[in-house]
């Protein structure tokens, strides 16, 4: 045991070397040049206006949201390929049994060489699985593309729009609430 315990103190200082070295090497070579415009802040390019304490417009993150949503949606996808893709080509008759036993425990997970030859999927039943997956697929896209013309009707992919509109916006207006007049004005008002 003691052997386990010095290979993973071993592998600990390393990583740790492997941290702490580029660190220490940059800071004693970098040259030490500080000036006015080095030391002024800004983002991603950008002079700063103002403090940094202010809102932000909930716009950035909705878009942000909307990408992360479809970006993930598209990546289920690749899965659905790798099951279409086994069973389109098990739906090929001119397969050998060994191949078709060899795709079948693929396309169904399986350790290799668990599928016999009575066992494996006929071309028939391959091609059910691939019109199912089409359909499912047509069913999922369906959704996504609800999703998507949902996110476009509401405006929340236009950007210019939602500032026309607020501008366009009556101007509030600015009158006391009833509770800040004083008594004698709201009596005076209502004669």
């Amino acid at each position: 045991m003691v052997d386990l315990n010095l290979h993973l103190l071993l592998f600990a200082a390393g990583g740790v070397f492997l941290l702490l070295a580029p660190l220490l090497i940059g800071r004693f070579l970098r040259p030490k040049l500080p000036s006015a415009e080095k030391d002024a802040i800004y983002e991603c390019g950008e002079p700063t206006i103002g403090s940094s304490y202010i809102q932000f417009d909930l716009r950035f993150y909705v878009v942000a949201l909307l990408f992360i949503i479809f970006d993930v949606e598209i990546a289920f996808f690749f899965p659905w390929a790798m099951v279409f893709g086994g069973a389109r080509q098990l739906a090929d008759p001119r397969l050998t049994e060994s191949t078709r036993s060899a795709l079948t425990d693929r396309l169904l997970d399986l350790p290799a060489g668990t599928t016999t030859r009575e066992t494996a999927l006929a071309s028939a039943d391959a091609m059910r699985i691939a019109g199912l997956g089409v359909a499912d697929i047509l069913v999922f896209f369906g959704v996504l593309l609800v999703g998507f013309a949902y996110v476009w009707k509401r405006g929340d992919l236009d950007w210019v729009r939602a500032m026309i509109a607020q501008a366009r916006a009556p101007a509030p207006s600015f009158r006391t609430p009833p509770e800040r007049i004083a008594p004698t004005e709201l009596e005076a008002a209502s004669h």
